[in-house]
């Protein structure tokens, strides 16, 4: 997949990356747990909240990466930046299959 002449604006970035600063946190966490012994419910619900961390990641920079790639591009008449934004969702989606 061809990387797009524009990227996020940074105040995305920054948002981005304070976000995978707190999961990052998460997942210490998590191992914190398993090597404490804690309960298997315990560590599945926390395993829930990161993905689901993980998820509003995905949705922010999907939106940011429309907004500041896909569509300056197709305005540009580039389609391939649309059928590679669609192929980067189909793999998200499967789970990066």
């Amino acid at each position: 997949m061809e990387k797009c002449d524009l990227y996020l604006p940074e105040k995305s970035v920054e948002e981005i990356l304070s976000r995978l600063s707190r999961i990052e946190g998460q997942i210490r966490g998590l191992q914190r747990m398993v090597k404490e012994k804690r309960s298997c419910d315990e560590i599945l619900v926390q395993i829930a909240a990161v993905r689901s961390a993980l998820g509003s990641v995905a949705l922010k920079l999907l939106e940011d990466h429309v907004e500041s790639c896909v569509k300056p591009a197709m305005e540009m008449g580039d389609l391939k930046a649309l059928e590679d934004f669609l192929t980067a969702v189909k793999v998200m989606l499967r789970g990066g299959s």
